[in-house]
C-alpha cells in the first residue's frame, strides 16, 4: 500500500500542484509574519538593551501617555545632582527628549519622517551607549545650532549649513545644521534633532530647570538592582519611576509591541484567509481525484486492501502534499520576511536582513499549518474513498451522489443556519455593545458554516437563474455549460465556496464602512458649525503659537481652541474609567451644535464643571450636580461638578468613553502643558469663506504640520481614516480571489480530465474548438458568479448586522454601496473567464480519437 500510495501521489503531482500552492500561501504568511516580528523584536531588544542606562529615573506615569495631547512629563533638573551623590553612581546625566516637534526646511517643507514615526528633539549628551555617533561637523553649541541624524539628512536632502525652523511647544525658532550623526545601531525610523542641553530645556520644554529623565551609570562592582534600590531610597519611592536597564528595555519594547502586533495580526489574517479558502480547494481536489480513481480504488479493495488501508493511503497522499507545500511555504515565508524587512528600510526603519531571526516556533508552526490543513481537508474525501467496494472495479461509477448526503446537508445546514440567524437577530436587538458584538461574531461563524454546508442545495435553483439566458445567447453551447455546472452540485458548491468566503468578507466590510462614513458625515453636518477647522492630518497636537498666528490673520472673526487629554474619573458606582476628555474655549456654541439632555454649554464649560454623555451617566449613577473625582495627566487631581448631560447621536458624545469635556480653563489649570488639538475658526463679518481660507493658508504656510479644512475637507479626512480598514479588506479579498481562482482552475482542469471521452465525442459530432472553449468559459463564469451571489448575499446580512452594533455607538446610518456590489459581481465574471483560460485551451487541444478511446 505504501508503494501504491507513493506511485499514486507521483502520478497525480500535476493535478495536486494548485492545491500545493494554496498550502504554500497559507504557510508563507504564517512563517513570514513570525520571522518578521521575531526579527524586529530581537533587533529592538538589542538596541534598547545596549542603549539603556544602568538605572533610569523618569516622571511617574499615572495615566496612559499614548494619547497625543502634547503634554510632556518632566522632573526637576536639580534631581540629577541628588542622584549623582548616591553611593554607587558613577555618572548621572540629565536627558531631554521631546516627541512631536516639527522641523521645517527653508521651503517650509517638513523634514521629519513621513511614515508616522516621531520627530524627536533631544539634548546632545553622547556616551558609549549612544545609538549615534558624530560623523561630520561638530556638536551643537548655543540656541541656534542643531545636529541631525544622517538618515533624515539623506532622505530630506539636508546638509551642514542649512537653516531649519524648529516648531516646539514653547514656540518656533531657527537653527543652523552644524553636524550629522550616524546611527551605530538600528534606526527605528524616527527623525532625531540634537541641541545642547540648555537649548533643549528652554526651547523644547520651555523650562530651564526641567528634564524628561535622568540616566545613571553604576560604579564598578555595583549591580543594576543594587543601584536602583539605593536611588529609590535616596529620591523617594513612589515619587518617580525607577527602572534598571533590563526593565527600561522591556518597557521600550512593550511600547513598540503595539506596532509589531498590528503587522503580525494583519499577516496572520492573510494566513487565516489563505487557510480557510485553501481548505475548500483541497477538499474539492481530493474529492474529484477519488471520484476519478473509483475503479483504481475498487481494484485495491479487490486485491485485499481493507477500508482502513485505503483511508490511510489517501491521508498519506494529503500529508505528502502538505509536506511539500509547507516546505515551499517556509522558504517563501523567509522571502516574504526579507521583503518586509526591505520595505521597512524604505520607510526608514533600517533592519538588516543578515540579522533575520528564525526561531524554532516558525518551522514548527509552518509544518503544523501545512500538514494540519491538508489532513483536515482530506479527511472527509479519505473516508469517502474507504467506502469504495471491490465491485467498483467492474464499473466506472463515481462515488459522489446527490441523494442521502444532500438530504443530510440540508438538515445540518438548516439547523446551523437557524442558530446563526438567531445569533444575528440577537445581535441586532441587543442593547449593549459587548453582547451585540459577541453575538455578531457567533452569527457570522455559524451562517458561514451553514452556507458552506448547504451550498450544494442552492446550486440548482440559483444556477438555473444565473445561466437561464445562456441557451438563448449561446445556443447549445450555453445549454451544455449550464448543465455541466449543475451536473455535480457538491463539486460546484465547494468550488464556489472558496470565492464566497472572500466576497462575503468584502461585502460585509463594505456595508460597515459605508455606514460608518455616512454616519460620520451626518454627525459632522449636525455638530460642526465652524467655517474652518485647523488641525493636523494625524491628529497630532500643535503649539499655541499657531493659534496666536490664526487670531492675528486678516478676516478671522472667532477662534475657539480645543485640547485633548487623558483623565481617570472615579464614578459613583465605584468604577474608575480612564478615557480621553476634551477642553473647549469660550463661545464653543458658535462653532459646534451640541444637544443637551440637561444643562447647557455655559454650565458644561464653567469653572470646575464638566459635561458627560447622558447614557453613560445613567449607567454609572451620575446626575447633574454629582461631584466626580478626576485625575489628570501629570498627577494633579480635582473634584469636578457635572454641569450638563449631552444627548448626542454618538453614544459617547464625541467618540470617547463617557463623552466627557470641560472648559479649557479647567484643563489648563489641572493639566498645563497640553497643546492644541484643533482650532475652530469663523470668518469676520464681511469676509467670504474663500478669502478667509486664502489668508489662513498663507498664515499657516510656515507650519507644515497643520492644514485648513472646511466641512467637506473634514469629512474627507474621516473617510480617509475609515478607508484604511477597507483597503486591508480589499487586500484580503485579493488573496482570497487568487486562491479561489486556483480552485476554479483546478476544478475545471480535473473536470476536463474526467470528461475526456465526453469531450472527444462532442468534438467528433461537430463541436468546434472555439465552441468547446466557450462552453468551459461559460461554465467557469456561472460558477464564479454563483459564488459571488452567495458571498455578497451573506456579506450584506453581516454588514447590516455590523451596522446595528455600530448603532449602539451612535453610528445609526445604514448605507449599502451598490456600486461596489455591482463591480464585484462583474469582477467575479471576469475571474471566471481568467480561471477558465488554461483548462479551456487544454481541452480544445485534445486529440479527438485519443479522447474517444480514453478510459
Amino acid at each position: 500500500m505504501l508503494k501504491a500510495t507513493l506511485r499514486s501521489f507521483l502520478a497525480h503531482k500535476g493535478r495536486l500542484l494548485l492545491s500545493a500552492l494554496a498550502v504554500l500561501l497559507s504557510v508563507a504568511f504564517v512563517a513570514g509574519s513570525l520571522i518578521f516580528s521575531d526579527t524586529v523584536s530581537r533587533t529592538f531588544d538589542r538596541l534598547f538593551a545596549s542603549t539603556a542606562a544602568d538605572v533610569t529615573v523618569s516622571p511617574k506615569e499615572n495615566l496612559d501617555e499614548s494619547l497625543p495631547s502634547g503634554f510632556t512629563p518632566t522632573l526637576p533638573a536639580s534631581l540629577v545632582n541628588r542622584a549623582a551623590r548616591v553611593e554607587g553612581v558613577e555618572t548621572a546625566r540629565l536627558d531631554v527628549d521631546v516627541e512631536g516637534i516639527t522641523v521645517a526646511d527653508e521651503d517650509n517643507e517638513s523634514v521629519g519622517p513621513t511614515t508616522g514615526a516621531p520627530t524627536i528633539g533631544t539634548n546632545w549628551n553622547p556616551t558609549d551607549r549612544s545609538p549615534v555617533e558624530l560623523t561630520s561637523g561638530h556638536a551643537p553649541k548655543g540656541p541656534e545650532q542643531v545636529l541631525i541624524d544622517a538618515d533624515t539628512a539623506d532622505s530630506k536632502d539636508v546638509a551642514i549649513g542649512d537653516t531649519l525652523t524648529v516648531i516646539a511647544a514653547p514656540g518656533s525658532f531657527k537653527a543652523e545644521v552644524v553636524g550629522i550623526a550616524t546611527f551605530t545601531t538600528t534606526n527605528p525610523g524616527a527623525g532625531l534633532f540634537f541641541f545642547d542641553t540648555p537649548t533643549a530645556q528652554t526651547r523644547l520644554l520651555g523650562d530651564a530647570d526641567a528634564g524628561t529623565s535622568i540616566s545613571l551609570d553604576a560604579a564598578e562592582g555595583v549591580s543594576d538592582p543594587q543601584l536602583k534600590q539605593r536611588v529609590v531610597a535616596a529620591l523617594g519611592a513612589g515619587t518617580y519611576d525607577f527602572r534598571t536597564a533590563d526593565e527600561q528595555a522591556e518597557s521600550d519594547l512593550d511600547q513598540l509591541g503595539g506596532f509589531l502586533d498590528v503587522i503580525k495580526y494583519v499577516m496572520l489574517g492573510f494566513a487565516g484567509v489563505a487557510v480557510l479558502v485553501g481548505v475548500f480547494l483541497i477538499v474539492n481536489t481530493f474529492s474529484m481525484l477519488i471520484a476519478q480513481r473509483t475503479r483504481e480504488l475498487g481494484l485495491l479493495r479487490a486485491l485485499g486492501a481493507d477500508r482502513r488501508q485505503v483511508r490511510r493511503s489517501v491521508l498519506l497522499e494529503a500529508l505528502l502534499l502538505g509536506l511539500v507545500g509547507a516546505s515551499l511555504g517556509l522558504a517563501t515565508g523567509i522571502g516574504l520576511a526579507i521583503g518586509l524587512i526591505e520595505l521597512m528600510g524604505l520607510l526608514g526603519m533600517n533592519i538588516r536582513s543578515a540579522d533575520m531571526v528564525i526561531g524554532w516556533a516558525t518551522p514548527v508552526s509552518a509544518y503544523a499549518v501545512g500538514l494540519g490543513v491538508t489532513f483536515v481537508a482530506a479527511y472527509l474525501p479519505a473516508r469517502r474513498a474507504a467506502t469504495v467496494s471491490p465491485m467498483a472495479a467492474l464499473a466506472d461509477a463515481e462515488i459522489a451522489g446527490v441523494g442521502k448526503p444532500l438530504r443530510v446537508r440540508a438538515i445540518v445546514g438548516l439547523v446551523v443556519g437557524a442558530l446563526g440567524a438567531a445569533a444575528l437577530v440577537g445581535c441586532a436587538t441587543a442593547s449593549k455593545t459587548s453582547s451585540s458584538a459577541s453575538l455578531l461574531g457567533l452569527g457570522v461563524l455559524l451562517t458561514l458554516i451553514a452556507t458552506v454546508i448547504a451550498g450544494p442545495l442552492l446550486v440548482r435553483p440559483v444556477i438555473r437563474v444565473l445561466g437561464g439566458a445562456f441557451p438563448a445567447l449561446f445556443g447549445s453551447v450555453g445549454r451544455m455549460s449550464q448543465r455541466n455546472a449543475l451536473r455535480n452540485p457538491r463539486r460546484t458548491g465547494a468550488t464556489a465556496a472558496a470565492l464566497m468566503v472572500g466576497l462575503a468578507l468584502v461585502g460585509g466590510m463594505s456595508v460597515a464602512s459605508a455606514s460608518m462614513t455616512k454616519s460620520f458625515d451626518e454627525q459632522i453636518d449636525k455638530t460642526l458649525g465652524a467655517d474652518f477647522v485647523v488641525q493636523n492630518t494625524n491628529f497630532v497636537p500643535f503649539p499655541r503659537e499657531i493659534t496666536e498666528k490664526i487670531q492675528d490673520t486678516e478676516g478671522v472673526g472667532l477662534v475657539v481652541r480645543s485640547q485633548l487629554t487623558t483623565i481617570a474619573a472615579r464614578l459613583p458606582d465605584g468604577d474608575r474609567v480612564e478615557t480621553t476628555a476634551a477642553g473647549y474655549g469660550p463661545r464653543f456654541d458658535d462653532v459646534a451644535n451640541i444637544t443637551y439632555a440637561q444643562g447647557d454649554t455655559a454650565a458644561a464649560l464653567a469653572d470646575g464643571a464638566m459635561a458627560m454623555d447622558r447614557d453613560f451617566a445613567r449607567d454609572h449613577g451620575v446626575r447633574v450636580g454629582s461631584t466626580i473625582p478626576v485625575e489628570f495627566q501629570g498627577g494633579r487631581t480635582a473634584e469636578l461638578t457635572v454641569g450638563a448631560l449631552t444627548d448626542m447621536e454618538s453614544a459617547d458624545g464625541f467618540g470617547t468613553q463617557g463623552g466627557m469635556y470641560f472648559g479649557l480653563a479647567t484643563l489648563e489649570r489641572y493639566a498645563p502643558g497640553a497643546q492644541e488639538s484643533a482650532v475652530y475658526v469663523n470668518a469676520a463679518s464681511g469676509t467670504s469663506d474663500d478669502a478667509l481660507r486664502a489668508n489662513l493658508e498663507k498664515t499657516l504656510d510656515p507650519y507644515p504640520q497643520v492644514q485648513v479644512r472646511d466641512l467637506a475637507d473634514y469629512k474627507e479626512l474621516v473617510r480617509d481614516q475609515i478607508a484604511v480598514l477597507l483597503y486591508l479588506v480589499y487586500a484580503l479579498l485579493g488573496l482570497a480571489i487568487v486562491i479561489a481562482v486556483l480552485g476554479v482552475v483546478n476544478t475545471l482542469a480535473l473536470s476536463v480530465v474526467e470528461r475526456t471521452r465526453e469531450i472527444g465525442l462532442l468534438r467528433a459530432i461537430g463541436l468546434s474548438r472555439v465552441q468547446l472553449r466557450r462552453m468551459i468559459r461559460l461554465e467557469s463564469v456561472v460558477i464564479a458568479v454563483f459564488g459571488a451571489v452567495l458571498g455578497l448575499g451573506l456579506g450584506l446580512v453581516w454588514g447590516v448586522c455590523t451596522q446595528q452594533v455600530l448603532a449602539l455607538q451612535g453610528m445609526t446610518a445604514l448605507a449599502i454601496p451598490w456600486g461596489t456590489i455591482v463591480a464585484v459581481v462583474i469582477g467575479s465574471a471576469v475571474v471566471g473567464i481568467v480561471a477558465a483560460l488554461l483548462p479551456a485551451l487544454r481541452a480544445s487541444r485534445m486529440n479527438v480519437l485519443a479522447a474517444i478511446a480514453h478510459e
